[in-house]
Formats: structure tokens, C-alpha cells, sequence
């Protein structure tokens, strides 16, 4: 049930990302469940063996790197889901980077509402 929750609460975080950055729309708000959970299968499987391959030019660059690398993995969750769309690199960078900081906002709630 936790994780059900965690892509539903992801999936509205998807949601409030595309209204805050220009270009990226999202078909219907079931659509949003469904990136969630390509964007998790993606963290767990293919994010892992990007950072191993390009370990050097992350470490050269402190890490700024993988903002790439986040970017790059949500332009493939949009080239492979039809009701996701995002039009350039750019967007791509700023979408992870908002929900990034949006998802760490509903992670930080629902520890404090936690006994």
C-alpha cells in the first residue's frame, strides 16, 4: 500500500511540475501515475548505469552532472509515454529540478506527520 501511495503523491507532484514549467504537458492526470512509475523504474534500473558510465565527467564536474543525467532520463520517460510531453533539454533540466525540490517538500510532510 506505501508504494501506491508513493506514486499517486508523485504523480500529483508530476502534475504541479507541468503547470510550473513552460511547454510540458501531461494528457489527463492518469497519465501522471503512469510517468511516476516509468520515472521510478528508471531510477532504479537505468539511472544507476548512467552514473557508473559517466562517473569521471561527474566527478569533475562536483556532481552538476547528474542534472544531466536526470534531465536525460526524463526525455526518455516522455519519448516513451504518449501523454507526456517535453520540448527541449531545457525543460527537461528545469521539470527534474522542480520536482525534485517538489518531491522533497511532500517527503518532509508526510515525515512530520509520522509518529
Amino acid at each position: 500500500m506505501n508504494f501506491i501511495l508513493r506514486l499517486l503523491v508523485n504523480g500529483l507532484a508530476i502534475i504541479i511540475t507541468s503547470f510550473l514549467i513552460p511547454g510540458v504537458s501531461i494528457e489527463s492526470p492518469a497519465w501522471a501515475i503512469v510517468i511516476a512509475a516509468v520515472l521510478v523504474l528508471f531510477d532504479t534500473i537505468l539511472k544507476p548505469v548512467m552514473i557508473i558510465l559517466t562517473l569521471p565527467v561527474t566527478i569533475v564536474t562536483f556532481g552538476l552532472f547528474l542534472l544531466v543525467i536526470n534531465a536525460l532520463v526524463v526525455l526518455l520517460a516522455s519519448k516513451l509515454i504518449p501523454g507526456f510531453h517535453i520540448p527541449s533539454f531545457w525543460s527537461a533540466l528545469g521539470f527534474s529540478i522542480v520536482l525534485s525540490i517538489i518531491q522533497s517538500v511532500f517527503e518532509r510532510i508526510a515525515q512530520r506527520d509520522q509518529p
